[in-house]
């Protein structure tokens, strides 16, 4: 299944893709895509998506705003430097674990949304990245195998950057990455079993109309299954929680001399099977 939740910010409403043209609104049987949707799992909603199917319940995109595809999680968590060619451009080893780190559940904006440059930004950026959607409260996984039946599903996240405020501001990393709409997410979660092979999944990103990052999962250092077992270890990890797993090469601070964000362009970026995004760049408040 393909989630979807369509209408004005703060009105979404929960429905399931069934093809380019075509949906099922499931809004007067689940009142959203949140941590109670999906702590009560999915086969409700396969079972819903079946019997409207058949009984030709279905409709039509039109122009409505796509929000994010699952509503503000309990946490947002990033793993940093987790594509072996990304921390070769940044000249930073390969780390022996999961780098983690943290944004605000309320960077979170449909995929189409504008992007926000904050106050006082100098060094805005850009990372393509697939997303883990938590399926189900979790905490001390016993293996990486089970770590799997913890998912729900995955979705394509820009996990947007201030490299200034990230590694010049002291502390941790969450400053460069905690601004109003730096995590537009979507257009859709794609259930575990609509993705064959996570780990062959292909990257992009353009900035106004110039291929920036084009990588795959397959570099991925810990893959989504490791990664959500070690998670576990540290945090009770709780359904609809968001996990961006990092960028493969290309984001603007690795270039020579570096690339920043300016007011006006336009970042367009996507990842086979989970869709794609397109956002306007805007100058601060």
């Amino acid at each position: 299944m393909k989630l979807m939740r369509l209408g004005p910010v703060g009105g979404e409403r929960p429905v399931v893709r069934l093809d380019e043209t075509t949906y099922v609104d499931v809004s007067d049987a689940f009142a959203d895509f949140d941590e109670a949707f999906f702590a009560g799992g999915l086969q409700p909603l396969r079972a819903l998506i079946e019997e409207r199917t058949a009984a030709g319940d279905v409709r039509t995109f039109g122009d409505e705003r796509v929000g994010s595809p699952i509503a503000r999680p309990h946490q947002i968590l990033c793993i940093g430097l987790n594509y072996s060619d990304h921390a070769a451009e940044t000249g930073q080893q390969v780390p022996a674990e999961p780098i983690l780190f943290t944004k605000s559940p309320n960077t979170m904006i449909g995929p189409n949304d504008d992007v926000r440059i904050p106050r006082g930004s100098t060094k805005p950026d850009w990372e393509v990245e697939l997303g883990i959607v938590i399926g189900r409260r979790t905490s001390y996984l016993d293996s990486v195998e089970e770590a799997r039946d913890a998912i729900a599903g995955f979705v394509l996240v820009n996990d947007v950057s201030e490299r200034a405020f990230q590694m010049e501001r002291s502390g941790q990393w969450s400053k460069g990455k905690s601004a109003e709409t730096f995590n537009p997410t979507g257009p859709w979660l794609a259930t575990t079993d609509e993705i064959g092979d996570v780990l062959s999944l292909g990257m992009w990103l353009d900035v106004s109309g110039v291929r920036r990052q084009t990588g795959s999962t397959s570099t991925m250092v810990f893959d989504p299954y490791a990664i959500v077992h070690h998670l576990s270890q540290f945090m009770v990890l709780e359904p609809g929680d968001l996990i961006d797993t990092g960028t493969p090469p290309g984001v603007g601070m690795g270039f020579d001399p570096p690339v920043w964000l300016q007011p006006g362009d336009v970042m367009e970026l996507g990842i086979d099977g989970l869709g794609t995004q397109r956002q306007t760049v805007l100058g601060p408040r």
